[in-house]
Formats: structure tokens, C-alpha cells, sequence
């Protein structure tokens, strides 16, 4: 078996903060991890948190944000 790693410098065209990768990578491995959720990448990895991350770098995860987002955080 093969490892390699995943730095956060290969996420830095992908995504605009470290804390925004946290948080939509540990939604889409929670989603992952449920029996009834398929991968989007092809991967060898069984590791939800590590697939999650594999198909952020590949660009088949994405996010949004909105202004009430910010303001709701501010109250």
C-alpha cells in the first residue's frame, strides 16, 4: 500500500482559507461516511476525511457563501 500526502499548499488555488477547507471537507466526509453515499473521485482511500479532501482538490465539492452568512456570525 502505497501513502502519500495531502498538504494544505495544494488547496491554496482550490479554496480561500484554511478554515473554510475544515469545515466543507468535514461536511462532505460526514456525507461520505454514510452507507448510502458514493465517492465523486476515484480513490483508494476508505477514509471519508481523506476522500473528502481528494475531491476538493479535485474540484468536485464546491461552496457558497453569502453576505447574511457574515452577519449572521457578527450577531
Amino acid at each position: 500500500m502505497e501513502n502519500y500526502a495531502i498538504a494544505t499548499e495544494d488547496f491554496r488555488d482550490k479554496i480561500d482559507s484554511l478554515y473554510r477547507l475544515v469545515i466543507v471537507a468535514s461536511r462532505r466526509a460526514s456525507q461520505v461516511a454514510r452507507t448510502d453515499s458514493r465517492p465523486l473521485v476515484v480513490t483508494r482511500s476508505k477514509k471519508s476525511t481523506v476522500i473528502a479532501l481528494e475531491e476538493v482538490l479535485e474540484g468536485k465539492v464546491s461552496y457558497t457563501t453569502s453576505d447574511q452568512d457574515a452577519e449572521d456570525y457578527i450577531e
